[in-house]
């Protein structure tokens, strides 16, 4: 058992970067098919289990950190979101990307009735969360659980769900581009301006590749834990007013994710929405946030998990069918309804994975896509949240 609070965050750290690490250095090829955010959520869960972490001073560190480094991570996240980047798209290709989290949204709610008493009990914040992280990714889905009541055994399934269901998905997808001409001709796609769409999003892509040195690194960390503290501050003051107004409903991890989400977004349309390191620092603070939730997650829990994939399998099921009838009505091609898909489901780091298997030239559209839903999955997450809650 680990008894002192620095020997556990120093543990955490180091098993998330002795997993990045390997898949770098070590080219192992077991990375390929489980990336290394689940390892690292998957061993902690197991030292939890085995009660390494089952002390009081590992729990006063994890209170005292969780929060407050989650929501530095969703500031530093939503600088890489600025809108006129995104303008980039076209009206086109943004359709198709909310298209596909519109579909998304109704397997997850058309699914929960059926499988909610299958899934266990107190699900509906993991399902919100899951469905947070397929509009933008792994960010999201850990963001929400600062604003949904979220169990962490739920929360464990739910990312089960979520590695199996996207490790299947980009197999499909990738498998789908050899007969995209039958899907382009059933729906008798339209893609006379794609290429100039590409070429848009690859030249923003290139411009905002930037060095960091050490001052950027500084600014930056000191920026978004001051931004997390002044927001908890306001979520605070927030909650109070309302609940003085009866709408006690919106609670403080609530409104503190929905004011540093703003906060975030504005930002980004700022200078500091240029600063390097961003991308770096919100993936170091995911692989510290991940550590800290699954330090507290059983793996005993996964025991529901079977159920859990057969829930994500019904989603994805309903979610191919309503995409092929929304490309029939506005003629949506297969290289951008399966890039959309995995922007939504996988993110920004997954979507220019099958977008370049169609045309190299196409993987800026991938990336703008993802941090598309990176900028709206924290609104997605409550929204659906709050719409489970009600079927819970």
């Amino acid at each position: 058992m680990i008894t002192d609070g620095f020997t556990y965050i120093a543990f955490l750290m180091f098993i998330a970067g002795a997993l990045l690490a390997a898949q770098k250095y070590g080219k192992w090829k077991v990375f390929n098919y489980v990336p290394p955010l689940v390892w690292i959520y998957v061993l902690n869960m197991v030292f939890c289990t085995m009660g390494l972490y089952k002390s009081d001073a590992c729990t006063a560190t994890y209170s005292a950190l969780k929060n407050n480094l989650l929501y530095a991570m969703i500031f530093v996240m939503l600088l890489r979101c600025d809108f006129r980047k995104l303008a980039k798209l076209g009206g086109r290709m943004v359709a198709i990307f909310f298209g596909c989290s519109i579909t998304l949204f109704v397997g997850f709610v058309v699914g929960y009735p059926i499988f909610k008493g299958t899934l266990g009990s107190n699900t509906w914040g993991a399902v919100a969360s899951l469905y947070a992280s397929w509009v933008g990714g792994s960010a999201n889905m850990a963001a929400m659980q600062a604003a949904l009541p979220v169990d962490a055994g739920a929360y464990s399934c739910a990312l089960a769900l979520d590695t199996v269901c996207y490790s299947i998905w980009i197999a499909l997808l990738l498998l789908a581009v050899n007969y995209a001409s039958k899907w382009n001709n059933a729906v008798k796609a339209d893609t006379s301006k794609l290429q100039a769409v590409a070429d848009a999003a690859n030249e923003e892509v290139a411009k905002s590749k930037k060095n960091a040195n050490a001052s950027d690194w500084l600014f930056l960390i000191g920026l978004s834990l001051v931004v997390s503290a002044f927001s908890q501050v306001v979520g605070t003051s927030l909650n109070g007013t309302l609940k003085s107004v009866g709408l006690g409903m919106f609670d403080k991890g609530t409104l503190t994710t929905l004011f540093v989400t703003i906060l975030g977004l504005v930002c980004a349309l700022t200078p500091l929405g240029r600063l390097p390191a961003v991308e770096e620092l919100s993936n170091v603070y995911l692989y510290t946030v991940v550590s800290l939730l699954a330090s507290t997650a059983s793996i005993v829990d996964l025991l529901s998990a079977p159920m859990w994939v057969v829930y994500g399998v019904f989603i994805l099921v309903v979610h191919v069918v309503l995409m092929f009838l929304l490309s029939k009505a506005f003629h949506w091609d297969l290289c951008m309804v399966s890039t959309a898909s995995l922007a939504n489901i996988g993110g920004p780091a997954s979507a220019p994975i099958v977008a370049s298997a169609y045309d190299p030239s196409y993987a800026g559209i991938g990336v703008l896509m993802g941090v598309l839903g990176a900028a709206v999955g924290n609104f997605c997450g409550l929204g659906a949240g709050a719409v489970l809650h009600l079927m819970a």
